[in-house]
């Protein structure tokens, strides 16, 4: 079965080129014109994957994802004309998985849909469940406990700790990061990585600003702390 792709922008050609040149690529794609449209469409077609627009009347691709976050995990790729990179942070700080700027060539879309779509669907053979210090991990279910207590995560931020928690005292670059969760280097965005460590940091540290698990490792990267 075909993976569904909604695809969320105000303009109608916009819309358009993209869902056609999807469908030909084998995906089934809808689409809706502004956030309150793609909450609807979202909620009726359960899509696997949102391409989101971030200026747009009524409600902005920032909303939804506010919105649409306190509902479900589904992978967001933001589709954004603006250049500044505080934009492009604050739509991962809330939760969206990766970024297109306009313009876009079509290949690397589908390729960066592609990317996402096997780590959200990535599937792992039966295993134990991943534990380091009171963080237990289980890739099957997909299910998050920090002491005790379950943690809803983003598929990136899943991705991400597992990566960390499979393999704790181990000091992974950036780079190594990146290349892991995206799958491919079209832009070698580190920063990307350290919005997903501040996510992720919120949900799972008692204190964010003085982390107990993932640990900075100044100059290189990221580990989650052996002891």
């Amino acid at each position: 079965m075909p993976k569904t792709i909604l695809v969320v922008d105000d303009k109608a050609s916009v819309r358009t080129l993209v869902r056609d040149y999807l469908t030909e690529e084998g995906f089934r794609a809808v689409s809706a014109a502004n956030g309150r449209e793609a909450l609807f469409t979202a909620r009726q077609e359960k899509p696997d994957l949102i391409l989101l627009d971030i200026m747009m009347p009524e409600m902005d691709g920032y909303e939804f994802v506010r919105v649409y976050r306190k509902e479900k995990e589904t992978p967001i790729i933001l589709l954004t004309a603006k250049l500044e990179e505080t934009d492009k942070v604050l739509g991962l700080e809330l939760g969206a998985d990766d970024y297109v700027t306009k313009p876009f060539r079509m290949r690397e879309l589908v390729a960066r849909i592609r990317a996402v779509l096997r780590r959200a669907d990535q599937e792992v053979p039966p295993a134990p469940l991943l534990r380091a210090a009171d963080v237990t991990l289980d890739r099957e279910t997909h299910i998050v406990k920090v002491r005790g207590q379950p943690v809803h995560l983003t598929p990136s931020e899943f991705d991400l700790l597992a990566i960390l928690i499979a393999a704790p005292g181990r000091v992974f670059a950036r780079s190594d990061l990146l290349i892991k969760l995206q799958g491919t280097t079209f832009e070698n965005v580190e920063r990307t990585v350290d919005v997903h460590i501040r996510n992720l940091r919120a949900k799972i540290e008692t204190n964010p600003s003085d982390p107990r698990y993932i640990e900075t490792v100044f100059g290189v990267g990221y580990r989650f702390r052996s002891e």
